[in-house]
């Protein structure tokens, strides 16, 4: 947790010196301009991912399935229309990642493999302490029963 803390401290810093580089390097209104274009690239690209992800979603529904794959791919398309849209080159790359087909996919073939791991690892545990108390399930009461009227 405190690495997260210490990046997300450092990340606008970051942010900011990279774009006084830039802006020091092509002058003020060209990095302006490429600010506010990929701030208006990204809210087009995340309406045209996204509605094109919603309508996948909606086919696998009509058909019965769950559209894990498309929720994924969907949370990963408003985390990189919102990583565009905040000021910054360093997280325009990241959304670009987000948002672009091939990559998104193998971000959530990543996501989904560390959720199925950390699905055994916890499992795992709640058997393991099933095994050493020697209860299974405490509220299961065997029997039979009759209903009669």
């Amino acid at each position: 947790m405190r690495v997260f803390l210490f990046l997300f401290l450092l990340f606008p810093i970051i942010e900011l010196a990279l774009l006084i580089k830039v802006g020091s390097a092509i002058g003020v209104l060209p990095t302006l301009m490429l600010v506010i274009g990929t701030a208006v690239l990204g809210s087009v690209l995340l309406r045209v991912a996204g509605v094109a992800t919603a309508w996948r979603a909606r086919e696998k529904l009509s058909r019965g399935e769950l559209p894990e794959q498309e929720m994924l791919e969907g949370l990963l398309i408003a985390v990189g229309g919102g990583l565009l849209l905040l000021p910054g080159f360093i997280s325009d790359i990241f959304g670009v990642l987000c948002l672009l087909p091939f990559t998104r996919r193998l971000l959530v073939g990543k996501i989904r493999r560390r959720a199925e791991e950390q699905a055994l690892r916890q499992r795992a545990f709640f058997d393991d302490q099933a095994a050493r108390t020697g209860k299974t399930n405490p509220n299961v009461l065997e029997g039979e029963y009759e209903r009669r009227d």
